[in-house]
């Protein structure tokens, strides 16, 4: 990844930073979205091994480096010290592929303040579309209900990057593998694929398409079967196929993929079809502008489908593509400790968490999730039972026994080398599936599922509440804008 994908006010706020002598004062920024995609009750972290990757290899080169320096915006000081800059920090984090919830500090980044400053548009960049496809991935497979997904988006993404990782993405998430044949050579993912129609188009029939298909790959041969009519010509054809050509070469047909029309009805109609014919094992494989939501349905309707191929609505996360993740300063080092920070917004959803801090999650006697609490780093794990209280409902409590507290986050860097055991595609393949083992059958629906409750401990919920008390009361406004404030209006 080029080390200039740092948006231009990450650099001047160095420059401010570096005027004033803060470069190295150390920092806590936590990265956290806000709201779950597709109204969805969970997300599935990803993204962090490509985050570790990226720290560890920052640094601006020569050409970079007289890229900035002819702007004529830097001073020749500040410039040398970008010069010379990597990152030497920690990073707190929880495993790709990890059920995380809204507000969560999924990854923390502590480090000299300039660094940390400087990898923020970087490392949302990476978690964010990893994160986002990951999540809508696992909808869409999840759906599907054990058949099978293939990823067919690589011609609808957002570019080389999109296309190759979020294959990757989807492959973590459950899909049996991806038609992005770089993404094979590069990650190992399965590559598939059978034919398109212009290959049917370019033969004088569509017989003889389908038998020189046949002839090619006679141990995997999948038809497609809507080029002309699917159901007067294109089934009829690869029947005829599998009698006359790959029968004889003691072979049998792989399957037929549909990619146009009524999919509900034509695969019922095409079932009948290859059963009739003695082709019992011969696969349905559907595609067409696919999602979550229509292969339900299809399934609902009793459509005889094996394999879904699933393209632009799972490379973009149509229904919601983009990713709300956020990086935001929560403690600063004052030379005593490291001091919590707050963000304050009319939009109480702005409001931050301050502090340097920790997930606990809380699992039951089944190894389900009850709930997560968001702690100080230095807290220690809770004794049951606990009273948990909703942060932004102060008046539902819910009190919880018989709990196992596990910490979530691993520390993954420390100065600025991974001390991370790197999981491989097929470990965070199977710790994905691992982690929807632990959620309910409720919170995994597609629609309206039931959500978590997540908690703030008692000495971060102190901790928020004081520094909206200090900020409210004007305590950090300059002494001229306090002695021109009335408090008592401010408090009433």
């Amino acid at each position: 990844m080029n080390n200039l994908l740092i948006d231009f006010y990450e650099l001047t706020m160095g420059q401010g930073y570096f005027n004033q002598k803060k470069e190295n004062q150390t920092a806590c920024f936590d990265l956290f979205f806000r709201k779950c995609p597709d109204k969805a009750s969970f997300v599935l972290a990803n993204g962090v091994q490509s985050c570790l990757e990226y720290l560890q290899n920052f640094h601006l080169n020569d050409e970079e480096i007289e890229y900035l320096k002819s702007l004529g915006k830097f001073s020749p000081e500040y410039i040398d010290y970008l010069r010379n800059v990597k990152f030497t920090g920690d990073v707190y984090a929880v495993p790709d592929g990890t059920v995380v919830f809204p507000n969560e500090p999924v990854m923390t980044i502590k480090a000299p303040l300039l660094e940390a400053q400087l990898v923020e548009t970087a490392l949302l960049l990476q978690f964010n579309r990893s994160s986002l496809i990951t999540s809508k991935a696992s909808r869409i497979v999840r759906a599907a209900k054990g058949r099978g997904v293939m990823e067919f988006g690589t011609r609808r993404a957002q570019g080389l990057e999109a296309a190759n990782e979020g294959a990757v993405d989807a492959y973590v998430a459950g899909a049996i593998g991806t038609a992005c044949t770089m993404t094979g050579k590069m990650y190992g993912v399965p590559v598939l694929g059978t034919m398109a129609h212009s290959f049917v188009q370019s033969f004088d029939s569509e017989y003889e398409a389908f038998k020189a298909y046949a002839q090619s790959f006679p141990d995997n041969a999948t038809l497609l079967v809507d080029t002309y009519d699917t159901l007067r010509s294109g089934i009829p054809n690869a029947i005829k196929v599998a009698k006359e050509v790959l029968q004889p070469m003691g072979k049998t047909l792989a399957g037929i993929r549909i990619d146009s029309g009524d999919l509900a009805y034509l695969t019922k109609r095409a079932r009948k079809m290859l059963d009739d014919a003695g082709l019992y094992d011969a696969k349905i494989c559907v595609s067409n502008s696919l999602d979550e939501n229509l292969i339900t349905d299809l399934l609902n309707q009793g459509a005889p489908i094996d394999t879904f191929g699933v393209g632009e609505n799972l490379i973009t996360a149509k229904s919601q593509p983009v990713f709300g993740g956020v990086y935001k300063l929560v403690a600063i080092d004052n030379g005593k400790e490291l001091e919590p920070k707050i963000k304050i917004s009319d939009n109480v959803e702005k409001v931050t968490n301050p502090g340097f801090k920790d997930i606990i999650r809380l699992y039951d006697k089944d190894g389900k999730i009850i709930t997560d609490l968001i702690t100080m780093m230095d807290e220690p794990l809770p004794q049951s039972p606990l009273k948990l209280k909703a942060p932004d409902s102060t008046w539902k409590f819910k009190t919880v026994k018989d709990f196992t507290p596990v910490r979530i986050r691993e520390k993954m860097m420390e100065n600025g080398k991974i001390i991370y055991d790197m999981k491989t595609l097929e470990q965070k393949r199977n710790y994905v599936q691992e982690q929807l083992d632990t959620l309910w059958e409720e919170n995994l629906r597609l629609t309206n599922p039931q959500t978590f409750i997540i908690s703030l401990s008692p000495k971060l919920e102190a901790t928020k509440e004081r520094l909206l008390r200090e900020h409210n009361r004007g305590e950090h406004l300059p002494k001229s804008n306090q002695e021109v404030i009335d408090l008592a209006d401010l408090e009433k």
